[in-house]
């Protein structure tokens, strides 16, 4: 029995037969469940003979009738889909970035039994820095984001990387222990920032071009094994 005709059943069984009775017709949780299987297998890709990173965040779009439906059940379909996926992961050699996440949306473009799979591979990032006092955040004039999370870049600087020793820890396969440097100097307007790569594995890139070094301003693009790092004002 395959790792998703196993999921059909512990579904089936996790929520009584209520699918039977209220989907019938509509999307079936089981076809979600072997869709993202679907997903890992297609958007694999290469980190060296035997590992692959997969994405680890779903965004699944469900038409109107089917979001009312299947929403009220979405904590009981991933406690079963996501044990599944990191399963499925784990014969295939497929890596994960961070924690697995799925996520419902309503997509009212959808017709009642179609649904639509959005993904990607976000890595977990943490940081040895305690949190910032409101007068640090004034202070800074240039931050730097990650998924969404951004970190005040302040003197004299942080290294980034996916060993304990980083100040900005990213759980990318990709990324070296300690991969890179930025240093920061000065305050406000006159702040300078510089990343510097520590001899990493993979390098980095900055606007799209592999460098050893380079000068950090706003709107700096910066790419880290899988991980995208982006430099903004830290006023906006």
């Amino acid at each position: 029995m395959g790792v998703f005709d196993k999921i059909e059943k512990s579904i089936e069984g996790a929520v009584s037969g209520v699918f039977a009775r209220a989907f019938k017709g509509d999307v079936q949780p089981v076809e979600i469940a072997a869709r993202l299987q679907r997903e890992l297998d297609s958007e694999a890709k290469l980190l060296s003979m035997d590992r692959r990173l997969v994405p680890n965040e779903f965004v699944i779009g469900l038409s109107s009738h089917d979001y009312d439906r299947l929403t009220p059940y979405s904590k009981t379909l991933n406690s079963e889909i996501i044990p599944a996926l990191r399963e499925h992961a784990t014969a295939k050699g497929y890596i994960f970035n961070g924690p697995i996440g799925v996520l419902y949306e309503l997509d009212g473009s959808l017709p009642t039994g179609k649904f639509t799979v959005a993904s990607r591979a976000v890595a977990g990032v943490e940081t040895d820095a305690a949190p910032e006092s409101v007068s640090q955040l004034r202070t800074a004039h240039l931050v730097i984001e990650v998924n969404g999370v951004r970190h005040p870049l302040l003197p004299p600087g942080l290294t980034i990387g996916r060993g304990t020793e980083s100040d900005l820890r990213i759980n990318d396969p990709g990324i070296s222990r300690r991969h890179a440097q930025i240093t920061v100097t000065g305050r406000g307007e006159d702040t300078s920032v510089l990343i510097e790569d520590l001899g990493s594995t993979n390098g980095i890139i900055v606007n799209g071009q592999k460098v050893a070094r380079a000068t950090l301003t706003k709107g700096t693009r910066i790419e880290i094994g899988s991980t995208r790092l982006v430099v903004q004002d830290a006023g906006e």
